[in-house]
């Protein structure tokens, strides 16, 4: 009898443990979202560590950009290809970012820095935006 109630009770602890240690399983998910969370803005925003310099390593060409004063004639060659400035960086998706028509709270696309009321876009979601939406890039607009 006293064992039966020594089984019980260790069946009754193993039971608890097993409820309040997560299955590794579910820690592994937890740190590959949160690991995908911390790359996902340098991925868009890049982290170029030798902004300034070419794919060669030289620094950038410091001549100043041409003048537009049309009494200054400037007889220098057209810039090629290499010092030509870079493309505009490529937006992302609007499923990428989790965007919504709807607000959170106090955030919404009509105070954020990148939203363009102008065209009711943004710098860095691609397609029409909301004014009243909301996206996980969202920052205050100071």
């Amino acid at each position: 009898m006293k064992t039966d109630i020594v089984e019980a009770n260790r069946n009754q602890l193993e039971d608890a443990v097993r409820k309040e240690i997560p299955p590794r399983r579910v820690v592994l998910r937890g740190v590959l979202a949160a690991g995908c969370g911390l790359l996902l803005p340098a991925a868009i925003f890049g982290c170029d560590s030798k902004k300034g310099e070419n794919s060669t390593g030289d620094a950038l060409d410091s001549t100043p950009p041409p003048s537009t004063d049309s009494a200054v004639q400037d007889s220098s060659p057209a810039p090629s290809a290499e010092s030509a400035a870079p493309a505009a960086p490529a937006k992302v998706s609007q499923a990428s970012v989790q965007y919504q028509i709807q607000p959170k709270g106090e955030q919404k696309c009509g105070n954020c820095v990148n939203f363009i009321a102008e065209s009711n876009t943004c710098k860095v979601v691609d397609g029409q935006i909301s004014p009243e939406g909301w996206c996980t890039l969202w920052a205050q607009k100071a």
